[in-house]
């Protein structure tokens, strides 16, 4: 069974991750903390607002207490403030991120850190062969925190260490009737900011807006930001890991834009001999561009593997000073998980910082931004069935690089080619739905997802003849 994917188990509560599945994996998960050397592991267990959460976790704890571990109820709260629990132990987090209401699923967290591949196939390698409870007076037992409040603290003591102070800076969040609603309008509140919250009471149905925060569903956000005078505006999805900055326009500024102000501000205030800023293949290359500016470089790894590229550029000698994927990042210094709240908090100071006398929050992301070459990007899917994809991706391997002969390749995750004028080009298979997935940043960009396009649909063709 491939159990895990990019982000932990997710899917459908009624045929996926149901309560027999969450029994079985948190005994898995249980057993291969023992098997580990844990010695009675204790394992957090948190949920964010769906309906599905407060039976699902029954089940987990079930599976845990049933493989002799002890088992802390955390309740309701951010994945990022579940991670922080984590530290020192281990954890659980009941979660479909921005999936809709119909989903949930596990996030498997130690010592702040999501599992990397070994310990997940360690626990699906269990869940296939069934796991036997523990004898009768080996079951582990249960108990109640509350760390929503220290998370809270110790993410605004994190934050005043970067930018400046806020001082009634007017900042609009919509939380999507997330788990952020208990995070991250407090923590910007006793920042000093002015916060207009919208979609701010945590509800499983999500009535507000869908959980994923895009461009199409964040009309909300956008219009109050384009009626107020408020110049900055947050988005999380459901369980607050992921967050999306918007401008006092109400446009979306762009997650790799985001990502290369993160990076550089960090290698700039680094004393680190080796600031690294570790991303995934489909981070464009004005990541690159700031971090080489100011000093530093950049190590990729594949989407969903930051803590596995965090800890692979350590071992070999890098300082890891930020880690991201397009609306995902680690603040290193503050914690090894994926933070949203934290970035909101940190992204928020820079804009202050950044603000010229006698302006406002608008002015201040202008300026941040101001650095970053925005080149055109976009994205796009060709359609592979998964028993095709290894033999479509060894034909994208042999002919794309013949179709751009002027592109440096790079084969470690994906296709990726770079382009004497910062242009660049990924072709990937995904990892959950039938698609070879396309990205492409270019002055010229159209034209290059054209020909990448061609070469992936024919590639694709002469595989499925094969």
């Amino acid at each position: 069974m491939e159990l895990f994917g990019t982000a932990g188990v997710r899917g459908d509560v009624t045929d996926r991750v149901t309560p027999e599945l969450a029994v079985r994996v948190g005994r898995a998960a249980g057993d291969e903390a023992a098997a580990a050397g844990a010695v009675a592991p204790t394992f957090v267990v948190g949920r964010d607002g769906r309906t599905s959460g407060p039976g699902l976790a029954a089940a987990v704890e079930a599976g845990l207490e049933s493989a002799g571990a002890e088992v802390v109820r955390l309740g309701v709260l951010p994945t990022p403030a579940l991670a922080f629990a984590s530290r020192g132990r281990r954890g659980v987090m009941l979660t479909a991120s921005h999936n809709p209401p119909t989903d949930n699923g596990l996030k498997l967290f130690v010592d702040g850190v999501e599992y990397d591949r070994d310990r997940e196939r360690a626990v699906e390698r269990r869940v296939d062969a069934g796991v036997a409870p523990v004898e009768w007076d080996r079951w582990g037992a249960s108990r109640e925190e509350s760390p929503l409040s220290r998370y809270r603290d110790a993410t605004v003591e994190y934050a005043r260490g970067h930018g400046a102070p806020l001082d009634g800076l007017r900042v609009v969040v919509d939380c999507g009737n997330g788990v952020g609603s208990l995070a991250t309008p407090a923590v910007l509140d006793r920042l000093g900011a002015t916060v207009v919250a919208v979609n701010a009471n945590v509800d499983g149905h999500f009535p507000g807006r869908e959980s994923k925060p895009t461009a199409e569903s964040l009309g909300d956000l956008s219009r109050l930001l384009a009626a107020d005078d408020a110049g900055l505006g947050f988005a999380h999805d459901g369980d607050a890991d992921r967050v999306v900055v918007a401008g006092g326009d109400g446009e979306l500024v762009h997650e790799d834009t985001v990502l290369a102000v993160l990076a550089a501000h960090y290698v700039e205030r680094s004393d680190v001999a080796d600031p690294v800023a570790v991303t995934t293949p489909n981070a464009s290359g004005r990541v690159d561009e700031r971090v080489a500016a100011a000093d530093g470089r950049v190590e990729r790894v594949r989407l969903g593997a930051l803590h596995e590229g965090v800890a692979s550029a350590r071992a070999a000698g890098g300082d890891v000073v930020f880690a991201a994927e397009p609306w995902k990042h680690v603040h290193p210094a503050f914690g090894g998980w994926i933070d949203g709240v934290t970035t909101a908090a940190v992204f928020a100071r820079l804009v202050a910082a950044a603000t010229p006398e006698g302006g406002d929050a608008a002015d201040g992301l202008a300026a941040l931004r101001a650095p970053v070459t925005e080149r055109p990007y976009r994205k796009g899917d060709v359609a592979c069935p998964d028993d095709a994809k290894a033999a479509a991706m060894a034909r994208v391997e042999a002919r794309l690089p013949d179709a751009f002969p002027a592109a440096e390749v790079d084969l470690e995750h994906g296709v990726r080619l770079s382009f004497p004028d910062a242009s660049w080009l990924l072709v990937r298979p995904s990892g959950t739905e039938p698609y070879l997935r396309v990205y492409a940043e270019s002055d010229d960009v159209d034209a290059l997802l054209a020909t990448a396009t061609e070469v992936c649909e024919a590639a694709v063709a002469d595989a499925r003849e094969a």
